[in-house]
């Protein structure tokens, strides 16, 4: 049995191909084999299809059912699964400057079990781990419950017996195998790949899969078909119907031939699950974490080599060493990192944000390209009549009306663009339909002739006279009415329709398909003599009307949106499975410069240098498929963009996985939300731009620590190596170091609720680990500048030159130390003056006064003598004004020189 084979998994890329490679030449290997094989049930007869699957009509008795079951497993596709919650508690802590410290605190433990310092690094270890895990642990719950309160069924014919009567079965999709007969009607998910036995008027939403807005209409079929050669694309063969699709209109019988992993949507899903790419957030953080860690293996090294040669104490030395360590480490960071990314995820849930993953957050920020598809994100996701015109292309109520009377008559089931002309006619109260008119019958469509027909009974109304007649009102594409007009209406005139009319209402109707339009036809035929009934042999000599043209249309704020993400520095492509036409007419409607439209296929043939410059040439690509979805994502990141992709179906899920941020929404497929690392609760760009604003702001306050700390730890490294270098005594203690490090972190826990600049918003913002690095050096000696004129005012003003009064000279530079560091928060978190042009918010202005007043009290406290401290004369702190003064002043001059000379900041 051909449909009952074993799964054989498809050909691997090369070995010495990258892992991204790798899975997308596994996707498109797959989703080839599968189409080949559903093509190739497509060009066999119906009869034939049934015995290959060893089934009948009739379909299986539930004995067989449950076995095949058993055989082929559950009818499910491949998820991303959650990993167990302790694997998401390790992966959280796991994190190179948790590393650092958890090393840190071992040979501190190691050295004084009884440390202080090594109670505050685990605390600071096990707060930033823990707050991470909890946020992603309870979006994903949140997002399992969610699917356990649906469960789908379907209609599913079985038998209780070889000999026994078909019957009709609700049964969960999970629960369908091969054989099986399932019968559809609309409104239905077709719950497995199935190869239709009768279809009747069928049509199909397959937007998920092919990203055509508008449903495709499916052959009537019947069981003795021939099958269809016509096409090797399942999506497009008429007598198939895939899982992930929808019944629009019509019904239909099916038999499957392909459950779970085997369908064509699970060829696809089945390559997505897996380790997920690095993303740009994951490398800058990689990045700027061994930046720091670099410096840190160079600093201390030299830092306890010079102590343990001047001041002859090895052990003090490597106490030191440790303590400037630790120093040196943004310790706070992975907390202050957390902390920022859950108060923003909490601030985008209250803009109906979902972030699942919260590294995402700044992706979002920094995203300065955004892939999305075109149904639904940049149009309303339904079809309107847009249009309806005469013979000259021009507006024409005449035309609403028959084409209104044409679907209000109509007893069959109204599809889409029905429904449109009548919704159409209801707003706008254009058409009444009265006693004038009344049914006589109807010629229903089909898809062989592609149109439908209403005679209804006229009562006509001359003078004062009036006599009853039949019309017969015809709607359907273009060629097969026109075919069957010989006249048209032109300005209320019957004329005959002559080859030049006929090419010129031809080229009307073309140009508004060159429009994106989808177009039917309208005539009508006034019949000769009255009768009960009516056959296809009537629809002919018919008067030509004019035309209905229809389209998903744009949404109204969609334009708005737009200009507000290209404000931000924000470039929209238009990545869709629909279309040309109707892509660049949606496209230019919301105001995107569309310039020339790249089909899918096109890009096939590029190697990867060409497509790179291709994809940054081009604003809108159509008739995409997943595969070549992902290639132009990966495309863009190899061109330095970070990428996001806004889509919600089967075909986007792998694009979102590879994009830097994947966005779906909450009416999405379930790979798709899978796939995605942010889920709009409303398909809105509106909303994503919000979520960018938010997203810019958390990378903004992120840099903000590291940069703050990064300076200003390596600025006080600096002092304590040239202190080392000349000074007798040690500089600062080593428990001292640590408690001014601790103060100056816990102060930078309220950095996440700070303010960004207007400024610094407008624009994307990406991981830089060399300007990092060259802030570091360029500011942190500066504050050294200052540390060292307090040494000197320490040994000569003070006379703290020996080591009987170290004690003064180490409580001098630490208060001095911990308030320059405080002060050096407002100088650094704005590119413009601090307190007059930019000031902070409230949580950061009252942590920093706590961490000021702080370090003036531990001098004079109870725990000074414990920590080392000796109280400072009042004298003392006029000098240590005017150099907090000088130092402001320095460092205002040397940012607005560092800006004008690197044109950046933060």
């Amino acid at each position: 049995m051909t449909m009952l084979t074993p799964r054989t998994p498809a050909k691997l890329a090369p070995p010495g191909r990258s892992r991204r490679e790798r899975r997308a030449a596994e996707l498109e290997a797959r989703t080839r084999l599968v189409g080949e094989r559903l093509a190739g049930i497509s060009a066999r007869s119906g009869v034939q299809v049934l015995q290959e699957v060893d089934t009948s009509p009739a379909g299986l008795t539930h004995a067989e059912a449950a076995l095949r079951l058993e055989r082929h497993g559950a009818n499910i596709v491949a998820h991303e699964r959650a990993p167990r919650w302790y694997l998401q508690l390790a992966k959280a802590f796991w994190n190179p400057f948790i590393a650092v410290l958890v090393f840190l605190a071992a040979v501190m433990y190691w050295q004084d079990p009884a440390d202080p310092g090594v109670v505050i690094l685990s605390v600071m270890v096990g707060i930033s781990g823990l707050l991470r895990f909890w946020q992603e642990y309870r979006s994903g719950r949140a997002a399992d419950a969610l699917k356990k309160l649906v469960t789908t069924t379907c209609a599913v014919q079985r038998r209780a017996g070889s000999g026994s009567a078909p019957t009709t079965f609700e049964v969960p999709m999970d629960q369908v195998v091969p054989g099986d007969v399932v019968k559809l009607a609309a409104g239905d998910l077709i719950p497995a790949d199935l190869r239709l036995i009768t279809a009747k008027d069928l049509n199909v939403g397959q937007a998920a899969l092919s990203g055509e807005s508008l449903p495709v209409a499916k052959a009537d079929t019947r069981l003795q078909d021939l099958g269809r050669p016509d096409t090797t694309d399942p999506v497009e063969a008429g007598n198939l119907v895939l899982m992930g699709t929808s019944v629009t209109s019509g019904t239909a019988t099916g038999v499957v031939v392909a459950t779970g992993a085997d369908t064509y949507f699970g060829s696809m899903a089945g390559s997505l699950v897996g380790e997920r790419p690095q993303t740009s957030f994951d490398t800058g953080v990689r990045k700027v974490s061994f930046l720091l860690i670099r410096f840190m293996l160079v600093m201390v090294p030299v830092v306890f080599m010079i102590n343990g040669f001047t001041k002859g104490d090895w052990d003090e030395a490597f106490l030191f060493g440790i303590a400037v360590a630790v120093g040196l480490t943004p310790e706070m960071l992975p907390l202050v990192v957390s902390a920022n990314l859950a108060r923003g995820a909490v601030a985008m849930s209250r803009r109906k944000v979902v972030v699942k993953r919260l590294g995402a957050i700044q992706n979002l920020g920094a995203m300065d390209v955004l892939c999305t598809d075109k149904t639904g994100t940049l149009t309303e996701d339904r079809i309107v009549l847009d249009r309806h015109l005469d013979v000259h292309g021009d507006e024409d109520g005449e035309v609403l009306e028959y084409g209104y009377l044409n679907s209000h008559f109509q007893t069959g089931l109204k599809n889409l663009m029905d429904q449109a002309v009548i919704d159409r006619v209801d707003e706008a109260e254009e058409v009444v339909v009265d006693a004038r008119f009344s049914m006589v019958d109807e010629i229903p469509f089909d898809f062989a002739r592609r149109r439908m027909s209403v005679v209804l009974d006229r009562n006509c109304v001359v003078g004062d006279f009036g006599h009853r007649e039949h019309i017969m009102i015809t709607k359907g594409a273009v060629e097969e009415v026109l075919d069957l007009c010989t006249h048209m209406r032109d300005r209320g005139e019957r004329v005959g329709l002559t080859d030049q009319l006929r090419w010129h209402v031809t080229r009307i109707a073309e140009d508004n398909n060159r429009q994106g339009l989808r177009v039917l036809a309208v005539a009508t035929r006034t019949m000769d003599t009255p009768r009960e009934a009516y056959s296809v042999a009537d629809e002919d000599g018919l008067t030509l009307v004019g035309f209905l043209a229809f389209l998903d249309p744009p949404k109204a704020e969609a334009a708005r949106a737009l200009t507000g993400l290209a404000d931000k520095g924000i470039t929209v492509k238009v990545v869709t499975g629909d279309n040309d036409l109707v892509a660049a007419r949606v496209c230019a409607d919301v105001g995107i410069d569309v310039g020339p439209v790249v089909l899918g296929p096109e890009t096939d043939g590029l190697d990867d240098a060409a497509l790179r410059a291709l994809a940054a040439r081009t604003t809108v690509f159509a008739k995409v498929n997943p595969v070549q979805k992902a290639r132009i994502v990966r495309a863009l990141q190899a061109d330095g963009h970070t990428v996001g992709f806004l889509g919600d179906g089967i075909n986007d899920a792998a694009a979102l996985r590879d994009a830097d941020v994947g966005i779906s929404v909450d009416t999405a497929v379930d790979i798709a939300k899978e796939s995605a690392d942010i889920i709009l609760l409303e398909k809105d760009l509106t909303v994503l731009e919000q979520g960018v604003i938010q997203g810019r702001t958390t990378f903004g306050n992120t840099i903000k620590y590291i940069k703050m700390t990064a300076s200003s730890n390596f600025g006080n490294v600096f002092s304590v190596l040239v202190a080392s270098a000349f000074i007798p005594f040690q500089p600062m203690l080593a428990i001292m170091l640590l408690v001014q490090n601790l103060v100056y972190d816990i102060a930078q826990l309220a950095t996440p609720w700070d303010r960004m600049d207007e400024e610094y918003l407008r624009r994307p913002r990406n991981w830089d680990a060399k300007g990092i690095g060259r802030f570091m050096v360029t500011i942190g000696p500066v504050s050294s500048l200052f540390d060292i004129s307090m040494f000197l005012i320490m040994w000569h003003v003070f006379a703290a030159n020996s080591e009987a009064s170290q004690s003064l000279f180490q409580s001098g530079w630490f208060i001095e130390g911990l308030l320059s560091q405080t002060l050096i928060v407002h100088m650094i978190r704005t590119r413009k003056i601090p307190f007059i042009q930019s000031r902070a918010s409230w949580p950061v202005m009252v942590m920093t006064v706590l961490a000021v007043l702080t370090g003036l009290w531990l001098p004079f406290s109870p725990l000074a003598p414990s920590l080392g401290f000796v109280a400072l004369p009042a004298s003392y702190f006029l000098w240590l004004i005017g150099v907090l003064l000088a130092y402001c002043t320095l460092t205002q001059l040397v940012k607005t020189w560092y800006i004008r000379r690197f044109n950046t900041w933060l």
